[in-house]
């Protein structure tokens, strides 16, 4: 099957590069995939799931937080957010996140929390906790 070179890269470090047979995004509006030769095109991501697929191996979830996406006939480039396999996120401290930013939201009529800082984390926490139960 033809493939494609895949790079995932966040602010911190280049997470993932490898050859690739397909690519799956949690696009803004929609998600979407890309196989090899596809037109290119920029597409700005959302909170979700990229799933990576190499030759002849299982596939490869990724928990990001958004970020966008260059897509080239023989290329992908990812600028993420953040990119985390989801065989590396720590499960206990994502469900103190999701449970600190429940918490911030339950108070928000009591104290000054800033919502939408909280929402975001609530996300965030909750799509990590289901990038490792896909798995």
């Amino acid at each position: 099957m033809p493939t494609f070179e895949l790079e995932i890269v966040t602010p911190e470090k280049t997470v993932y590069t490898g050859t690739v047979e397909s690519f799956r995004a949690p696009g803004t509006t929609g998600g979407f995939g890309v196989l090899p030769r596809h037109h290119p095109m920029l597409a700005s991501l959302t909170v979700g799931h990229f799933l990576v697929r190499e030759p002849g191996e299982a596939p490869i979830r990724f928990s990001t937080s958004g970020g966008f996406v260059e897509v080239q006939r023989d290329r992908v480039t990812v600028l993420a957010e953040t990119a985390i396999p989801a065989d590396q996120i720590d499960v206990a401290r994502a469900e103190a996140a999701r449970d600190r930013a429940a918490e911030r939201l339950k108070r928000r009529r009591e104290e000054d929390v800033d919502v939408a800082r909280a929402e975001a984390a609530l996300a965030r926490a909750i799509n990590r906790l289901r990038a490792v139960s896909a798995e």
